[in-house]
């Protein structure tokens, strides 16, 4: 499928293997990672990329997998496959402790049936066998060791070489003790000689201690001698461990025996393990370089949208290059092959290596860096040209390596081969290499081949621009900062800069003038509407950048002004409605003063005094109902920053939060400093509303209430073990802000160890929150990393 091998060398995919293996947690894993090839059944590699994304899914949103001991087990049941063999104490330990995990995944994903549908197919019918694990929890203890009652006899003699060696000693102490009070033996203490407790004694008086003497010192002033009393308790001893030993072996001896029968299903256990900690890999990899799964095709076509070379992107977040600039680029039926030009370090190896790198990836079945909107096809082939491949032993020069791949590609490439060619032509007489590529190029095309290649060479520009499947393309340059974009731009060749670059360089003026003057006026006519026409593509695609730019602040203007006239609307009906009950109000008052005032008149019988009095009255009353008038009218409450008078100490509620405070202070911009309780905010003006009285004194009350109650309701500690990312930011999200209100100086957060993978959406959102001074581990004894505490400031 690959031509040459070396090619997946050259697009980096080896390099992306290697990464790969570094996330694994067993040699077996690592060992599988290795094997991993490009595929070309879409079932299958539709398989693989839907357990890489489950499992990245697990890492990032789910409570960790319980993978903490991964063991090799199939060397140990191969061996124990073997009549009459058996496995040592810590070979079983390392099969225990592997059963126990390969147990703890299989009822992790039984307690979530059908929510990871692609992983469960890894394990279907995989029973849990708890007998195996008894059995072996029988024998060894929590150390791994022999438990001394695994059996009656190993009991009995556990507990007579333990009396005897007892014994030995006391007597050994007793003799010891003599031969000190008699001044026989050297300044040092018991010493062990040969395995055997021994006295040091001096060489003058070592005949006056009957015993085996086991050694001397260099100098020969000291001998080291076991006494007789103890010599025949020691043999004792010695003969008790040869039997504790032959029953320790008859007991590993019939447990292997007793596993035997279960060595198909042990093979299957650590396929498990081996596959999980594979596919675990590939997903903790695609977290590293933010790769999803994009959508698959049946057809041989490719539509990349922001992607990003893999390798670069992690050089790029280490802090060892600039950010790299995401690549589009779409390859079908019609744009079958894209001729990629422009400038020299301007991108365009790195586009046609992205472009076959990524495809490598996908059919490995690996998540590429790229929009989940992308779109990759499955091709049978991918032929690459990258490089120099010449070869002494073989006798072949650049060009000629070039030549023959070339004859590869053009014998054996249909329309599922995906072709990649860097320099296009190069290595000979450009005067012949062109023609020759051209010649090549046609024939490629003529299969119906899908491909990026990048080149100088004008007339497979201008093939391309005519010739029906091929496409130009080019890496956009600033010609005037002379630097290049990495942007690439389909429909126009682009220049390779040449002239400008040794400009720049610093090549003298004549050297340049002269070299103008040997190309050919034609080609440098070409060449110089191509520089044009990356000025006039710069030109447009800035243009196009700001237009967008501005269509987006017509858009927020048009919607602002659309809630305004629907706010003034709600409010004129309000108005109205107001009026219409005012006035029904006023008419009543006053059609009863006017009923009273003429009852006054007629019971003073129309007496001038008394009449001006009572006029006087009504007037004063009609004017009391004018200036209630006044003041009952409502005025419309306008949420615009231009329309609403705001002063220090009004009450107001922020739109997009539905909070609600009190100005503090308003800066010379158009920001507000409100206070939310305890905490202070900054906001823009255009963001809040001004609250009328019953509101104020609501909201007033609410925060008093919650200020009174927050300390003695509050609690410091939260835990969010087995809780999903986003839900376990939320939950943390609320506490932090109610501590920060009422003033708490911490905040205990339990998240768990496992892959850590929690723990860092949790830092990384700690480190952005402003009120947060500084983080750190619990104490190893009491959680370690498994715990964070946040100080606030």
């Amino acid at each position: 499928m690959i031509y040459p091998q070396n090619a997946i060398d050259k697009l980096g995919f080896t390099d992306i293997r290697n990464l790969i293996k570094e996330k694994c947690l067993s040699e077996a894993g690592k060992l599988m990672v290795e094997k991993i090839q490009p595929q070309v059944k879409i079932d299958q590699i539709d398989r693989f990329l839907r357990q890489t994304q489950e499992f990245k899914n697990i890492l990032q949103h789910d409570a960790p997998l319980p993978v903490d001991h991964i063991y090799p087990i199939k060397p140990l049941a191969e061996k124990a496959k073997i009549e009459g063999s058996f496995l040592f104490e810590e070979e079983l330990y390392s099969m225990l402790r592997s059963l126990r995990t390969v147990y703890a995944i299989i009822r992790y994903f039984n307690e979530r049936e059908g929510q990871y549908a692609h992983l469960e197919l890894l394990f279907e019918h995989l029973p849990i066998e708890k007998s195996i694990v008894r059995s072996i929890e029988m024998v060894l203890d929590d150390r791994g060791k022999m438990k001394d009652n695994a059996s009656r006899l190993l009991l009995d003699l556990s507990q007579q070489i333990l009396k005897s060696e007892q014994e030995a000693r006391k007597r050994l102490d007793t003799v010891f003790k003599q031969a000190q009070s008699n001044g026989w033996t050297a300044d040092s203490g018991l010493t062990i000689r040969d395995g055997r407790l021994c006295i040091p004694i001096l060489a003058e008086n070592k005949r006056k201690v009957k015993g085996l003497i086991h050694d001397e010192s260099a100098t020969g002033q000291t001998a080291y001698i076991e006494p007789e009393e103890v010599f025949h308790l020691n043999n004792k001893v010695r003969d008790l461990e040869f039997e504790r030993r032959r029953e320790v072996i008859r007991i590993l001896t019939d447990l292997t025996s007793e596993l035997r029968p279960h060595v198909p299903l042990l093979l299957a256990y650590h396929g498990l393990l081996t596959k999980l900690d594979f596919v675990r890999a590939k997903a903790l990899f695609a977290i590293d370089i933010d790769a999803v799964m994009p959508l698959l095709s049946k057809e041989a076509d490719v539509n990349l949208v922001n992607a990003r070379h893999p390798l670069l992107f992690l050089n790029a977040k280490k802090g060892n290059q600039h950010p790299v600039v995401p690549l589009n680029i779409k390859i079908d039926g019609t744009d079958r092959i894209i001729l990629v030009s422009g400038p020299n370090a301007g991108g365009k190896s790195v586009c046609m290596k992205t472009v076959g790198l990524l495809q490598l990836m996908l059919q490995s079945g690996l998540l590429i860096p790229a929009d989940e909107t992308s779109t990759v096809g499955i091709f049978k082939q991918i032929f690459a040209d990258i490089g120099d491949d010449q070869s002494i032993e073989s006798d072949l020069s650049t060009y000629s390596a070039h030549l023959s791949k070339m004859k590869h590609f053009a014998g054996f490439a249909n329309a599922r081969t995906l072709v990649l060619i860097d320099e296009f032509g190069t290595g000979t007489d450009p005067q012949f290499g062109g023609p020759i590529a051209e010649a090549v190029l046609e024939q490629l095309n003529k299969k119906g081949v899908r491909g990026v290649i990048t080149t100088h060479y004008s007339n497979l520009k201008l093939f391309a621009s005519h010739a029906e499947g091929l496409e130009n393309a080019s890496m956009l340059f600033d010609n005037q900062q002379m630097k290049p974009l990495y942007i690439l731009q389909t429909g126009k060749p682009g220049s390779s800069y040449a002239f400008e670059i040794a400009q720049k360089i610093g090549l003298p003026k004549e050297i340049l003038e002269a070299a103008k003057q040997k190309i050919g006026v034609q080609q440098k006519k070409v060449d110089t509407l191509l520089v044009d026409l990356e000025r006039d593509k710069k030109e447009i695609y800035d243009t196009k950048k700001a237009v967008i730019r501005r269509e987006k602040e017509v858009e927020e203007l048009k919607a602002k002004y659309e809630s305004l006239q629907a706010y003034m609307e709600e409010n004129k009906k309000e108005i109205i409605r107001t009026a219409k009950e005012e006035a029904k109000s006023i008419l009543k008052d006053a059609n009863k003063l006017v009923e009273n005032t003429i009852s006054e008149i007629k019971s003073v019988q129309a007496d001038k005094d008394k009449t001006k009095e009572i006029r006087l009255r009504l007037n004063q009353q009609l004017d009391k109902h004018t200036s209630d008038l006044k003041e009952k009218v409502v005025k419309p409450k306008i949420a615009d920053v231009g329309h609403v008078e705001l002063q220090i100490g009004d009450w107001v509620r922020i739109e997009d939060s539905g909070s609600e405070g009190e100005i503090l202070e308003i800066t010379k911009g158009s920001s507000l400093i409100i206070a939310l309780g305890e905490l202070r905010t900054v906001v823009k003006k255009n963001r809040v509303t001004k609250l009328r009285s019953k509101e104020k004194s609501k909201a007033i009350k609410r925060l008093g209430s919650l200020s009174t109650d927050s300390v003695a309701d509050f609690q410091p500690e939260i835990d969010v073990r087995g809780m999903r990312t986003e839900d376990a930011l939320q939950k943390i999200e609320l506490v932090l802000d109610r501590a920060v209100m009422i003033g708490y100086p911490t905040l205990k957060i339990v998240h768990g160890k496992g892959d850590g993978i929690l723990r860092k959406f949790i830092r990384d959102y700690l480190r952005k929150y402003s009120h947060v001074n500084r983080f750190e581990d619990e104490h190893a004894d009491r959680g370690g990393d498994g715990i964070t505490y946040a100080y606030i400031n």
